[in-house]
C-alpha cells in the first residue's frame, strides 16, 4: 500500500519537480506508515530520488513512451499504482501532470485534487489545502474515494532531503498503441525551462519589438532564469509561443517573476499569480501589475534593466 509519485524526467533526466513531488508523497507516506514507490519513464539516472524520500523505484524503459503522450503514460502510472496497491498517487502541477492527473483519476475510479500546497491535514477524512480561484484563496478538501490523485503546485512544498537509497526495480506496464503520433519536437537547447525555473524573466510589448529582446536574456542569464513573454508578444511572433505566460499560456510558480514592460492583463496575472515574489518595471505607474507586485519600478526599461544587469554582475564578481 505504498504511496505512488510519478517523477518527470526530459531527455532522460529527473526534473527538479520530481524531487519535490518526491519530497510531498515522503510526507504523506510519514502520515500513512507506509513507503514511497516512485515511476520514472525513460529516465537513465534515478538514484537521487533516494535521497528525497523513496523506498522503491519503478523503472519504465519503453520506446513507445519516448514522446509523450497523456494516455500512454496516464496507463503505466495506472499500472503502477494497481501493481503498488496505492490508494494515493502523487503528481505535480506541469501541464504534462494536469493532463495525467485526470486521466488516472478515471482509470483508477479515483477523487483528484489539484494545486495542493501542504501535507494532508488530516487522513480521516483525508484532507489538504489547495489553492483557488487562480491563487487569491486557500481551501481545505475532504478527499472521499479509496485512491486519492493529488496533484502539487509547484515551488509549494519544497525539496526535503532524508537519507537513504531507493531499491531499482524494472517494470513494464503494457502499453496500447496511441491513437496520437508525434511527427517531431523542437525543444530550445542551452535555457533554463518555465517548468523548471526558480526565477522567471518576462517581458511585454512595452520593449517595443523583438529587436530589444537581448537585455531581457542577458538579465535572464545573469539570474539563470528562464525568459518568458505576455501572450500578445508571442502572438506578434516577437517570441515562440513557447515562452508565453499567462492563464492562456504557461502557468508561473517561481520564486521570482521579473515582469519587464507587461501592463498586468488579468489573465496574465492570474497565470502568474503563485510566484513567490513578484517584481515589475513600468512607465505606467497606473499598470495593473503595480497592484498585484511585491516591488515596483517606474521607469523606463531600457533605462533601468541595463542598469540592473551590471549591479548583479558587479555583485556576483564580489562572491
Amino acid at each position: 500500500m505504498s504511496v505512488l509519485v510519478y517523477t518527470e524526467s526530459e531527455q532522460g533526466k529527473l526534473k527538479k519537480v520530481a524531487f519535490e513531488v518526491a519530497s510531498y508523497a515522503k510526507a504523506v507516506a510519514n502520515l500513512l506508515g507506509t513507503t514511497v514507490t516512485a515511476i520514472t519513464i525513460n529516465t537513465e539516472d534515478t538514484s537521487e530520488l533516494g535521497a528525497y524520500g523513496v523506498d522503491k523505484i519503478l523503472n519504465v524503459t519503453n520506446e513507445q513512451l519516448n514522446t509523450f503522450c497523456a494516455t500512454s503514460y496516464a496507463e503505466a502510472i495506472k499500472q503502477a499504482a494497481q501493481k503498488e496497491a496505492s490508494k494515493v498517487v502523487v503528481l505535480s502541477s506541469s501541464a504534462n501532470s494536469k493532463y495525467l492527473a485526470p486521466l488516472v483519476a478515471v482509470s483508477l475510479n479515483a477523487g483528484y485534487v489539484s494545486n495542493v500546497i501542504e501535507a494532508p491535514s488530516n487522513t480521516a477524512p483525508f484532507t489538504v489545502k489547495r489553492t483557488a480561484f487562480t491563487n487569491k484563496a486557500f481551501e481545505q478538501t475532504a478527499i472521499n474515494t479509496e485512491v486519492k490523485i493529488l496533484g502539487v503546485s509547484n515551488n509549494a512544498f519544497g525539496l526535503v532531503e532524508h537519507n537513504g537509497a531507493a531499491a531499482v526495480e524494472s517494470f513494464s506496464p503494457e502499453i496500447s498503441e496511441s491513437g496520437v503520433k508525434v511527427e517531431s519536437v523542437d525543444k530550445a537547447s542551452n535555457k533554463v525551462s518555465i517548468a523548471d525555473a526558480d526565477i522567471v524573466v518576462s517581458g511585454g510589448r512595452g520593449l517595443k519589438g523583438p529587436e530589444n529582446w537581448g537585455m531581457i536574456e542577458e538579465l535572464a542569464d545573469v539570474l539563470g532564469a528562464a525568459t518568458a513573454c505576455s501572450k500578445p508578444v508571442s502572438d506578434l511572433g516577437w517570441r515562440p509561443h513557447g515562452e508565453h505566460v499567462g492563464q492562456t499560456g504557461k502557468p508561473v510558480a517561481a520564486n521570482l517573476y521579473i515582469a519587464i514592460g507587461i501592463s498586468g492583463a488579468i489573465q496574465h496575472l492570474a497565470g502568474i499569480n503563485a510566484s513567490k515574489v513578484k517584481v515589475v518595471i513600468n512607465t505606467d505607474s497606473e499598470a495593473p501589475f503595480f497592484k498585484a507586485a511585491d516591488y515596483g519600478v517606474v521607469g523606463d526599461a531600457f533605462e533601468v534593466v541595463p542598469q540592473l544587469i551590471e549591479k548583479l554582475k558587479a555583485f556576483k564578481a564580489q562572491q
